[in-house]
């Protein structure tokens, strides 16, 4: 999938439902892609990061990299998770070789990638996680191309609907 082929607003009532819309983006994501993930302390960002992982194969239990900045996992693609809350300057990003994953064979995902925008590609899937009350988010992804410091939404959408029919999310 192509970043600018998705533009998608869901509200999750749970946090397996966030982690599923994660799961669902993840099925589609190619080596290359990068996922900047923004919102409040506790709004989800670390269970749609789960949600990614899992649908990229990762076995492995993810938890939020805050203190270690980064952490890695092998799935059907490589998964490089950032959690950049506790960097002080963007430069510090660059001490852990961040251009090098960004620019890698893998998917990186990075929690409130908003610290760090200057240092983002061109095109990145933008997923901004609103908290509404102690269950329900408004998750909204879109795809965006920077340009210095401004963002352009894509116009297409890409569908995000649960393949399980079992459950249908609220969209």
């Amino acid at each position: 999938m192509k970043p600018e082929n998705i533009r998608k607003d869901l509200i999750s009532n749970s946090v397996e439902e966030t982690i599923e819309i994660g799961e669902q983006l993840a099925e589609s994501l190619e080596a290359g892609a990068v996922i900047a993930l923004n919102g409040d302390l506790g709004a989800g960002k670390t269970a749609f990061a789960q949600g990614i992982a899992k649908g990229l194969g990762v076995e492995d239990y993810v938890t939020s990299p805050t203190f270690t900045i980064m952490n890695v996992a092998e799935g059907r693609i490589p998964f490089y998770h950032f959690d950049v809350y506790r960097i002080a300057h963007q430069d510090e990003m660059e001490e852990i070789g961040f251009s090098e994953f960004l620019y890698g064979d893998g998917v990186c995902v990075i929690e409130w990638a908003d610290l760090v925008v200057e240092l983002l590609p061109d095109h990145v899937i933008d997923v901004r996680i609103q908290r509404i009350d102690d269950q329900v988010r408004k998750i909204g992804v879109r795809s965006v191309l920077r340009t210095g410091s401004v963002l352009r939404t894509g116009s297409e959408s890409v569908d995000l609907t649960p393949k399980n029919p079992k459950k249908e999310l609220p969209l």
